[in-house]
């Protein structure tokens, strides 16, 4: 009897998200060489051999007012992958982050006979608790990304595996500091501060232009300071060059070695999301910026229950690095702070002691293993007859 490859559906709506798909179905292709994926996402998914049907990187906002005005492009892709479920019929959809579309997406998946995987969950532990009953309703399996997400589920029998942080594994630079350093023609005897204003588009709008002024004023205070900035797969060069053409900066725009140039760091400015957690396993001093709409801003005021909004801080429960949050995230307190890491060695210390623990909570790592592993139980594949001896260093560099 001839095998019919097994297919995967995957939905990964932002940077990160299609990262970790991209890496999930790489370890899936050393487990079962002839496994198919096709879906939604980006650049990464597409270079590990997923057939990408939709680029996600139109859809890729973030806050009330942002997702408002992208509903229209947002619903017609959602109505579009669900076409393409029903004329795929897959054997296991993944979704990937990205909550509220692959919600809807899960839904329909389920109520038309798919099995559903949902990797990373939605922050029940921030708000909205009672997602927690929503979510188990339309999904058949919850892989969670910290410890300490696992007893929400639990507690209404969902069902629910961790699996790890997939930052741990991919978080490695190519090649060492003093190679970078001699790269990126940097000089050792100078500061060097990154610039990480995030991955998606209303992002850069956001906080790039505050970031940049940040940056000059630090460059009156600090002769021959360097800025490093690494350019986020989904973010066009024209995008960049528009907020850069004026930069009266040493800046260097660096592509597709985002942990060469954090390594290279002696401060970051960064704004919240997985970067900060990426920064903390590298273990470089930060201070994380975020700004959103007024409304939006708002909303989660009202909604959100944790005091914190970069992840090193909800994990470690303190504010072991800075936050700055809308009208405190200006150019005078990004530049102070900053200023503060550069000149103050025990400070910089500490955070890097903080940082430290951070990397100790999220454990060993294997985590894109793990998902493939699940994938295939759920897929009911006889994991016993594969090796798993695989060493995650032989992945491909994503």
């Amino acid at each position: 009897m001839i095998h019919k490859p097994f297919k995967i559906f995957f939905s990964a709506g932002e940077s990160s998200g299609d990262q970790h798909a991209a890496s999930m179905f790489v370890e899936l292709k050393k487990h079962q060489p002839d496994i198919e994926g096709i879906g939604m996402g980006g650049t990464k998914m597409a270079q590990a051999g997923i057939d990408i049907r939709y680029d996600s990187s139109a859809i890729a906002v973030i806050g009330v007012v942002e997702v408002i005005k992208h509903f229209a492009e947002i619903l017609r892709t959602l109505k579009s992958m669900q076409k393409l479920l029903l004329a795929e019929r897959p054997d296991l959809l993944v979704c990937v982050d990205y909550k509220e579309f692959n919600f809807k997406l899960a839904r329909f998946a389920k109520q038309n006979g798919i099995k559903v995987l949902f990797y990373v969950s939605p922050q029940v532990w921030a708000w909205r608790a009672g997602r927690v009953k929503k979510y188990g309703s339309v999904i058949d399996m919850m892989a969670v990304i910290f410890p300490f997400e696992v007893p929400y589920y639990e507690a209404e029998g969902v069902p629910v595996r961790y699996v790890g942080h997939p930052s741990v594994d991919k978080v490695r630079p190519l090649r060492t500091k003093a190679d970078d350093f001699k790269l990126f023609s940097l000089n050792k005897t100078n500061p060097v501060v990154g610039i990480l204003p995030g991955s998606r588009a209303n992002e850069i709008e956001r906080m790039l232009p505050v970031m940049l002024a940040a940056a000059h004023q630090l460059q009156d205070s600090f002769p021959g300071i360097h800025f490093l900035l690494p350019q986020a797969d989904s973010i066009p060069d024209t995008l960049l060059e528009q907020h850069l053409r004026s930069a009266r900066l040493m800046i260097t725009v660096i592509k597709h070695k985002p942990y060469d140039v954090i390594q290279c760091c002696d401060a970051i400015m960064t704004a919240s999301g997985t970067a900060s957690l990426e920064i903390a396993l590298l273990g470089v001093p930060m201070v994380i910026a975020y700004k959103l709409s007024p409304f939006t801003y708002w909303l989660g005021r009202w909604l959100v229950k944790t005091p914190f909004i970069g992840l090193p801080n909800i994990m470690l429960g303190k504010l072991a690095v800075k936050e700055l949050i809308q009208d405190e995230a200006n150019v005078e307190n990004l530049a102070a702070e900053i200023s503060k890491i550069l000149e103050d060695k025990s400070y910089a210390e500490k955070i890097c002691q903080d940082l430290l623990q951070v990397k100790h909570q999220l454990g060993e790592g294997g985590g894109s293993k793990k998902m493939a592993l699940l994938a295939l139980e759920m897929l009911g594949v006889d994991k016993s007859s594969h090796s798993e001896s695989v060493d995650f260093n032989e992945l491909l560099d994503f």
